[in-house]
């Protein structure tokens, strides 16, 4: 494709704001692999690290402190989030996409089941959903403008929002007064993951479509908190990139956000890659589970007031280890195909699940190891 990776496209919005280069000047200087057992154990000293306390703890020098670091983590979670942990599930609404993303089922190229739910089965589904007790589901499209326009996402958003405390939405990135728009409708998070911040990676990783524009799904957070949003999420695919590398800057680019918008809930998430339907492997991540463990106990010690989402991309052994260490929302009774939660699935999955557990098994894993699921959203209740 012609079009650079930093190249805006037709109707996406452009907004002033420093926070690109800033993170893009902190990533470019980072290097994981200099520092020394000696930095790490530093950082972990701090009351308040820093970025580059963050960078130590980060850093492979930093896998034989993993103990204290999931101490200190810990403690920092029982301090801000209590014994609490947030329960949702997604629903996919439709998968169609116009990307060509290479390492995701429902890029534009992979010939998969396309499907889209129509309102009242949007209704069925979300009704399934709530019967379970879950109090917050997140609304989730493919990439397509033209299949899945605004005004149906905001449409699912009202009907969701009529049964459910916490409504949020990961879909393609939108200008300001959309994300206006479906705060209006009731949504109250965003999710929008930069997959890579290598900027060469992205451009591999992403040769067609709208989400090839790397600036425009950048600056998707903080146009989602200009119009309105109460909180936004950040996050990178796990073994796409230099994984120490893009975790390192998907925790600074919430930093700064969240520095700039004091207001606005930040949160991260961790997603690996994984396979799906017509690629078995998923592509090679080289991401183990300690290497995980490490990443997300750095992101609680240096972001200890950020929400930190565990997804069933993980192993329920993994999920279960956890929860009340440093990850405080966990996804239960998932289906990643269109519908899948009262209805006979509409589209193919987007990935290969590893948790299929459903709401009261993870409720009940949750009361064993002594924490509390909490189903209520605080601000709602």
């Amino acid at each position: 494709m012609d079009i650079s990776s930093m190249e805006y496209q037709a109707g996406m919005e452009t907004i002033e704001s420093d926070v690109l280069d800033e993170v893009m000047l902190r990533s470019a200087a980072y290097n994981p692999y200099e520092h020394t057992l000696a930095d790490a154990q530093d950082a972990l000293l701090k009351d308040c690290p820093d970025v580059s306390d963050f960078g130590a703890l980060l850093s492979p020098a930093a896998d034989s402190i993993l103990e204290s670091m999931a101490l200190k983590a810990s403690r920092q979670t029982k301090r801000y989030f209590g014994n609490g942990v947030r329960l949702f599930t997604p629903l996919y609404i439709a998968n169609h996409c116009v990307n060509h993303c290479v390492y995701c089922g429902y890029n534009c190229k992979n010939k998969i089941k396309r499907g889209k739910l129509m309102p009242d089965e949007i209704l069925r589904e979300l009704e399934a959903i709530a019967s379970t007790g879950l109090d917050e589901v997140l609304i989730l499209t493919g990439e397509s403008r033209t299949q899945s326009d605004v005004e149906f996402i905001g449409s699912a958003i009202k009907m969701a929002a009529g049964l459910f405390g916490a409504v949020g939405v990961e879909v393609y990135p939108l200008n300001i007064s959309e994300y206006a728009f479906l705060r209006e409708c009731g949504a109250d998070f965003v999710n929008v993951y930069q997959e890579t911040y290598d900027v060469d990676m992205y451009e591999k990783a992403h040769p067609a479509g709208p989400k090839r524009c790397f600036p425009y799904r950048f600056h998707s957070q903080e146009r989602a908190i200009l119009g309105g949003m109460r909180g936004v999420s950040f996050g990178s695919l796990l073994g796409l990139g230099d994984a120490r590398r893009d975790a390192f800057s998907a925790g600074i680019h919430g930093y700064f956000l969240q520095k700039k918008y004091p207001h606005a809930e930040i949160s991260l998430s961790v997603p690996r890659i994984r396979a799906f339907e017509n690629h078995p492997d998923g592509g090679v991540h080289g991401v183990g589970e300690r290497e995980l463990l490490q990443i997300m106990l750095a992101y609680r010690i240096f972001l200890p007031f950020a929400g930190l989402t565990i997804s069933t991309r993980e192993r329920g052994v993994f999920r279960d280890n956890v929860v009340g260490i440093c990850a405080t929302r966990i996804s239960a009774g998932v289906s990643v195909g269109v519908g899948g939660h009262d209805l006979e699935q509409k589209g193919s999955e987007q990935f290969v699940i590893s948790d299929p557990r459903s709401v009261s098994e993870i409720h009940e894993m949750l009361l064993s190891r002594g924490l509390q699921p909490v189903y209520t959203d605080y601000i709602r209740c």
